[in-house]
C-alpha cells in the first residue's frame, strides 16, 4: 500500500480558534498525530474537530487534549439495509478505515488559549 503524510501546522487566534487543511486527498485515513511543541503550544483545554471538508464526515473529535498523541480513526460500518453492522457474540460495532475521495481534511482547533501552535501529521493510504 502506498501512503502519504501531510503536515498541517495551525496557529490559534486570540479566541483560541484555528483551522487548517490538508491538500486534496484520496484514500483511507490511517492515522493522525498531534505534535505539541515543548513551548508555545495550545492550552491543555484544546479541542480538535477533524472532518472531511465537503462531506463533513467526522474523523476525530476530542476535547481537552493535553499532550501529543496519535489516533488511528475508524468508523462504524453498516449492512445493505442501512443498520449498524455488529459482531454477533458481543454486539460490538464493526469498524473500518474512513475513506476520502477528492476532498481536503479540515482540522479545527478550539479552546487553544490566546496564542500558540500545534502540528498535525495526517497519514492517508
Amino acid at each position: 500500500m502506498y501512503a502519504t503524510k501531510h503536515v498541517v501546522t495551525i496557529a490559534v487566534d486570540a479566541e483560541g480558534s484555528g483551522e487548517g487543511f490538508t491538500p486534496v486527498v484520496n484514500g483511507r485515513v490511517l492515522a493522525i498525530s498531534y505534535i505539541k511543541p515543548s513551548e508555545g503550544g495550545y492550552a491543555d483545554t484544546v479541542d480538535f474537530d477533524v472532518t472531511t471538508e465537503d462531506s463533513e464526515v467526522t474523523i476525530w473529535d476530542e476535547d481537552n487534549v493535553t499532550a501529543s498523541k496519535a489516533v488511528f480513526p475508524r468508523a462504524g460500518t453498516h449492512t445493505t439495509a442501512g443498520v449498524a453492522a455488529v459482531y454477533a457474540a458481543a454486539g460490538e460495532p464493526v469498524l473500518d478505515h474512513i475513506p476520502i475521495a477528492n476532498e481536503r481534511i479540515k482540522i479545527s482547533v478550539a479552546n487553544g488559549g490566546t496564542s500558540g501552535t500545534g502540528t498535525f501529521h495526517v497519514i492517508v493510504g
